[in-house]
C-alpha cells in the first residue's frame, strides 16, 4: 500500500505521524514535569513540617510515603477537602429571610438528615432544624451495625415469611451503598457465632450461606467455619468448655453520630439550609387548614421566626407524637417506645478485628459482643420505656447483659462492673400504623402517613436502611406536596463529605507531612476521611520533639485539641456536649475521661465561642449532668448550686 502512495503523500503521511508522535512525546514530558512538581512540592512541604526532626526521620518519609505523593495528590485534587461549611449565623439567616422552602425537615437524626440529602441533591429547596443536635438522640445510641438482619433471616425462613425475606435483601443491597458512599465512617466487620452443640453446626452453616446468598453479588465476604482451635485463635477470650467450633459471617459497621453528623454536612454541602439547636414550637397552616411551615426558637439565644414550605416532613423519631399532636390534638399515639442499652468494656474483652453474637441468650434475646473505637460494645437489651431527651440505663439491665457476656467468656475473664466505662439508653421508635385494622399491631420496617392536615411523617426503621426511607419519604412528598424536582434520586451513588480522596494508607502522609502519632493520624483518616488534612492545618503544636503535633484530650484516646476548633467552625459544634457526645465519641467510649477533658473542651470552644464565665459555667454543668446519663458515676458529677 505505502508503494501506491504519491510522493506528496508519502510526505503527508511522514509529517503526520511525526506530529503525533511528537505530541504524545510533549505530554508525556508535561506529565511528568507535573509529576515531579507535585512531588517537589510534597518534598517542600515536608521539610517545612518536620525541621525539627532528625536526619533519620527526614529520610523515612522520602523513601517509604513519598513514592505515593503523586497518586493521592491527584485523588485530593478532586476531593471536596477545601469546602468551607456556611457558618450557623448564615444557615439561621436564610431561615429567618422569609422565602418559602420546598421542604421544611423537623428531626435532625439519621433519618431526618438521610430525607434532606435526597431532597437537595433533586433540586429541592430544602431546611432542616434539629431540637438538639445532629445525632442527638437514638441515632448515636445504636449497636454502630450496618446489617441486614440475621434475626430477620432466621424468621424468613423459619416460619416462610416473604415479607421478612424482602427487608433481609432491602438491608443487605442499603448495606453495599452504605460501605460504598461512606468509606472512612464504615467497614466489614467478621462476626463470629460460637457453637457449643455438633448438632447446631449445619444449621449454622446453611444460615451464614444464606446470609451471603441474599446478598447476591453485594455480598461482603463469604461466611466460613471455624474449628475449635482456629476459633480459639480468632478470639483467645471465648469460654474453651464444650466448644466445638464456629461460624464467622459478614456484616458492616460504622461510626453512627459521625455518619449522622456527614450526612447533614453533605445536604448542606449540595444546598440545604441546616441548623441544629432549633426547636418547633408549633405548626403554622393555610386558609384550608393544610400546614405550611413552623414557628422555631432558636434554643441557644431565644430568637423565634416562622419558616415558610410547602410541605413539613416530621422526622423526630422517639418525639414523633409530639409533632402530630401539634398539627391535631386528636391524633393518636402511634409510637411504642423500646429501650436498648449498650456498655462499653475495655479493649481486652474482645479482639480488635473479630465480633461476636449470642443468637440465644438466656431470655431468647440476641446480644452483640463488639469491637469499636478502640473499646468493646455489648448490647443490647429491649424493654417497654418513656420518651425522654437522654434516657437513663438501668442497672439491672446492665447487669443484665454483664451477666450474657459472662457466659461466653473464659473463667480468666473476670466480668466486673467496674469495668464498663461507659453504658447508655436509647430509644427505639417501634410505630402503629393509625390506618392499620389492628392499630395495636406495631409495623416491622418503617411507616410513612400523611395527616388530613398534610403533615408527612416517617417514622421506625434501622440506621441501615436510612437511605431506602430517605428516598420514599421524598417520593411522597413530591406526590403530596406538588414538587417539582429536577432529577431522580440517585443518593446511592452520592459519595459524602470527606469520602473523595480517602485511602486506607492516608494517615501515613498525615503522619509524615504534620509529625502527629500513627494512632491520631489513623483516627482522624476514619472520622473525616480526605477532609483530616482540614484539620490537620488548624494549630496544634505539642511541647514534645515526637509527635509534635496532635494534643491528646484523654491520655489514652486519639482525639486531638484540633477536632474542637474545626468541630466548631466546620461542624456546628454550638456545646460541650457536642463536641464530648458527637464529633468525638469520648463521652460513649469512656465517661470518666470525657469528664477530666470536659474543662479543657469548654476553655477552647470559649476561645472560639467567645464564652463569658457564666456560659462557661453552664456548659460543665450541663455536660456533666449527660454524663451521668452516659454511665458515670452519679457521685462524681459536681452539685448543681
Amino acid at each position: 500500500m505505502w508503494r501506491s502512495f504519491s510522493r506528496s503523500k508519502k510526505v503527508l503521511a511522514s509529517l503526520s505521524v511525526a506530529g503525533g508522535l511528537g505530541g504524545v512525546s510533549y505530554y508525556a514530558l508535561d506529565r511528568r514535569q507535573h509529576n515531579n512538581n507535585v512531588y517537589q512540592s510534597a518534598l517542600q512541604h515536608q521539610e517545612a513540617a518536620m525541621g525539627s526532626l532528625s536526619t533519620i526521620q527526614k529520610l523515612m518519609p522520602r523513601s517509604v510515603a513519598f513514592a505515593e505523593a503523586v497518586q493521592q495528590q491527584q485523588q485530593l485534587d478532586k476531593a471536596d477537602i477545601d469546602w468551607v461549611a456556611p457558618s450557623r449565623t448564615d444557615m439561621l439567616a436564610k431561615l429567618k429571610s422569609g422565602d418559602e422552602y420546598d421542604l421544611l425537615i423537623v428531626g435532625g437524626g439519621a433519618t431526618g438528615a438521610g430525607t434532606a440529602l435526597d431532597a437537595t441533591t433533586r433540586g429541592l429547596n430544602v431546611a432542616l432544624v434539629e431540637r438538639d443536635d445532629f445525632a442527638s438522640g437514638t441515632s448515636s445510641r445504636s449497636t454502630k451495625l450496618v446489617h441486614g438482619g440475621v434475626r430477620y433471616l432466621q424468621k424468613a425462613i423459619m416460619e416462610l415469611d416473604y415479607e421478612q425475606y424482602k427487608l433481609v435483601v432491602e438491608a443487605l443491597h442499603e448495606r453495599k451503598v452504605f460501605l460504598d458512599i461512606a468509606p472512612y465512617l464504615s467497614s466489614q466487620l467478621p462476626i463470629m457465632l460460637p457453637v457449643y452443640k455438633w448438632y447446631q453446626i449445619p444449621y449454622y452453616w446453611v444460615g451464614c450461606k444464606m446470609y451471603d446468598l441474599f446478598a447476591g453479588r453485594e455480598a461482603l465476604e463469604s461466611s466460613y467455619f471455624l474449628t475449635r482451635s482456629k476459633a480459639l485463635e480468632a478470639f483467645p477470650m471465648l469460654k474453651k468448655d464444650e466448644l466445638v467450633g464456629a461460624l464467622v459471617y459478614y456484616d458492616g459497621q460504622h461510626n453512627d453520630a459521625r455518619m449522622n453528623v456527614v450526612l447533614a454536612l453533605t445536604a448542606a454541602y449540595h444546598g440545604a439550609t441546616v441548623a441544629n439547636h432549633c426547636e418547633v414550637l408549633d405548626l403554622t397552616k393555610n386558609e384550608q387548614g393544610h400546614i405550611n411551615g413552623a414557628v422555631v426558637k432558636d434554643t441557644l439565644t431565644g430568637d423565634q421566626w416562622t419558616v415558610k414550605a410547602k410541605g413539613v416532613i416530621n422526622a423526630t423519631g422517639p418525639f414523633t407524637d409530639g409533632l402530630r399532636k401539634m398539627d391535631d390534638k386528636e391524633n393518636q399515639d402511634i409510637v411504642a417506645p423500646s429501650s436498648g442499652v449498650h456498655i462499653i468494656l475495655p479493649n481486652y474483652y474482645s479482639p480488635r478485628n473479630m465480633g461476636l453474637l449470642d443468637p440465644a441468650t438466656s431470655d431468647g434475646r440476641v446480644i452483640f459482643f463488639l469491637p469499636w473505637l478502640g473499646n468493646t460494645i455489648a448490647g443490647t437489651t429491649d424493654s417497654p420505656t418513656e420518651v425522654t431527651q437522654n434516657p437513663l440505663p438501668k442497672e439491672d439491665e446492665v447487669q443484665w447483659i454483664l451477666e450474657e457476656v459472662s457466659h461466653y467468656l473464659s473463667p480468666d475473664v473476670k466480668v466486673r462492673r467496674s469495668d464498663v466505662l461507659a453504658a447508655w439508653s436509647g430509644i427505639r421508635p417501634l410505630v402503629r400504623d393509625p390506618h392499620a385494622k389492628n392499630t395495636e399491631s406495631l409495623v416491622r420496617n418503617h411507616m410513612i402517613n400523611v395527616s388530613e392536615n398534610k403533615l408527612l411523617t416517617i417514622a421506625g426503621g434501622k440506621w441501615t436502611t436510612y437511605r431506602a426511607m430517605a428516598m420514599e419519604t421524598v417520593d411522597k412528598a413530591i406526590e403530596v406536596f406538588g414538587l417539582k424536582p429536577e432529577r431522580e434520586c440517585h443518593t446511592d451513588k452520592v459519595m459524602l463529605i470527606g469520602s473523595k480522596g480517602y485511602s486506607n494508607t492516608m494517615f501515613i502522609r498525615l503522619v509524615q507531612e504534620t509529625g502527629m502519632d500513627t494512632e491520631v493520624a489513623q483516627h482522624l483518616g476514619q472520622a473525616y476521611g480526605s477532609r483530616a488534612f482540614t484539620v490537620s492545618q488548624i494549630e496544634d503544636k505539642t511541647s514534645v520533639s515526637w509527635p509534635n503535633y496532635g494534643n491528646r484530650l484523654a491520655p489514652n484516646y486519639p482525639y486531638i485539641e484540633a477536632e474542637i476548633r474545626y468541630a466548631v467552625r466546620q461542624e456546628y459544634a454550638c456545646t460541650a456536649v457536642d463536641v464530648l457526645a458527637r464529633r468525638t465519641r469520648l463521652a460513649f467510649l469512656n465517661a470518666e475521661a470525657a469528664l477530666q477533658a470536659l474543662p479543657r473542651v469548654i476553655e477552647i470552644m470559649s476561645d472560639e465561642l467567645k464564652w463569658d464565665k457564666a456560659r462557661q459555667k453552664q456548659e460543665f454543668d450541663s455536660a456533666a449532668s449527660f454524663l451521668v446519663t452516659m454511665g458515670l458515676a452519679a457521685d462524681r458529677a459536681p452539685e448543681k448550686k
